[in-house]
């Protein structure tokens, strides 16, 4: 065109040519823009303003979803919803906030993840560290989009009684504040449950991972309830952890109902695997041998060799979306 000469014709395609032989993984791309898109002045991006200003919307939105409808664990009609919350100037404790439980009012301390990044492992700690030096709350709540794969849910002993650890998923919408739902009751906090895994040291020497379930802790009522496996959608084992990625070098399709599932681990009925094994292939457009889903289907792992130190991550993903990954150290 600089030349005064017709640029080069490009040819379009609107309707590619479909290939039966390669299969999509993934669904169909799509573009979400960012909602009430503001200009920031060079010298609030200098100063920091902007991001400091945009972490306080971040926070007023959690405080105000938080007291609407509270942190729910998955389980229909249970959540914890605060009455209050009161911010606190401290790095790892970002405010307190007090809910309605069978016993009465009770006390929870509450640490906001980064907006865009993962909840630290170290982080996590300094906030341990805080609750027990203060010794008055009952829960520690740590939030976040994101997280490292070492840190669990527990229980700490305190001089004082104790405070229950709990990690909970923030729904990505409250990043940006047109995109959260106009309906303040919709699920923004949802509780991760731990799982519960076991390694079981074969007579050859191998181990073999059980997942048994998913423990959920009810703030309410004070007490960690066990989820049944047949809640978990599929489990994935890297069974040679190195502590940054996360490999997936086993994967294992599991629940459906509670019922069938028993019948199918007493090996009384196939229906459970069965419509697994349906929707499984409806959601990939394959079909899958029966032979091959027999080893994808269950709640133990294929045999891993024994190594002193050899670490072997968990990560579950149940049928409410919720994920979560624990670690264990082989001996």
């Amino acid at each position: 065109m600089a030349n005064d000469e017709p640029p080069d014709e490009e040819t379009l395609y609107d309707k590619p040519d479909e290939d039966k032989n390669r299969l999509r993984v993934t669904g169909p791309l799509t573009v979400e823009t960012l909602q009430s898109f503001e200009p920031t002045a060079p010298d609030a991006i200098e100063t920091g303003e902007a991001e400091a200003e945009g972490l306080q919307r971040l926070t007023e939105r959690v405080y105000a979803h938080l007291q609407a409808a509270g942190i729910k664990n998955g389980i229909r009609n249970e959540n914890a919803v605060f009455t209050r919350i009161n911010p606190l100037a401290h790095e790892a404790l970002h405010a307190e906030g007090f809910y309605t439980t069978a016993r009465g009012e009770a006390k929870a301390y509450l640490h906001i993840g980064p907006q865009f990044g993962m909840v630290s492992r170290q982080m996590v700690n300094e906030a341990i560290k805080e609750c027990r030096l203060r010794g008055d709350a009952d829960w520690l709540v740590i939030m976040g989009f994101a997280f490292e794969s070492d840190i669990e849910n527990r229980s700490v002993d305190t001089k004082l009684g104790g405070f229950m650890v709990t990690k909970v998923r923030m729904h990505d919408d409250l990043m940006q504040e047109g995109l959260v739902k106009k309906d303040k009751k919709a699920a923004s906090f949802v509780t991760i449950g731990e799982p519960d895994v076991v390694p079981e040291r074969q007579k050859d020497g191998n181990y073999v991972i059980e997942i048994r379930g998913l423990d959920i802790y009810d703030p309410i009522k004070d007490e960690v309830k066990p989820r049944s496996v047949a809640d978990i959608a599929y489990w994935m084992v890297d069974d040679d952890y190195d502590g940054a990625s996360f490999i997936v070098r086993q994967v294992f399709f599991c629940g459906g109902d509670k019922d069938e599932f028993d019948k199918w681990k007493k090996g009384l009925s196939d229906l459970a695997k069965q419509i697994t094994k349906k929707k499984v292939e409806q959601t990939l457009k394959v079909e899958i041998d029966d032979d091959a889903f027999d080893r994808l289907y269950g709640f133990r792992s294929n045999p891993i060799p024994a190594k002193k130190g050899r670490r072997v991550a968990v990560r579950v993903i149940s049928q409410f979306g919720e994920e979560s990954t624990k670690v264990l150290t082989l001996t």
